[in-house]
């Protein structure tokens, strides 16, 4: 699971300012990369292939909590601050599969509870 650079949706616009997924052997990391206090939210494999099951299925994910605010901005887990647009572009890269990887080998065991 581990990875060398953090990794954006495709579907993410030009530059750097996407949500940003990466993990080493202590876990998941996710984060908004314009974020200017570099906020990071740090997650087991299992919490993130919940959080990627429930994304694909449309249902809110037991593990992390995502909530969208009446400004337009998208909370990850009460860590991470991100728009909108920019979370829409990686819940259609989770869609399509572009972070599966990231829990992998857990993903089965999500999926039974």
């Amino acid at each position: 699971m581990l990875e060398s650079a953090w990794q954006k949706s495709s579907y993410c616009g030009e530059g750097d300012a996407c949500v940003n997924v990466t993990a080493d052997t202590t876990g998941v990391r996710l984060t908004e990369s314009s974020d200017p206090d570099g906020h990071i939210l740090h997650t087991t494999p299992y919490a993130f292939a919940s959080l990627i099951c429930s994304l694909k299925d449309g249902t809110p994910s037991p593990d992390i909590a995502v909530t969208r605010t009446a400004d337009g901005l998208v909370r990850i887990g009460a860590v991470v601050t991100t728009t909108a647009e920019k979370w829409d572009a990686f819940v259609l890269g989770v869609r399509a599969g572009e972070f599966d990887h990231f829990g992998q080998g857990v993903r089965s065991l999500v999926r039974q509870t």
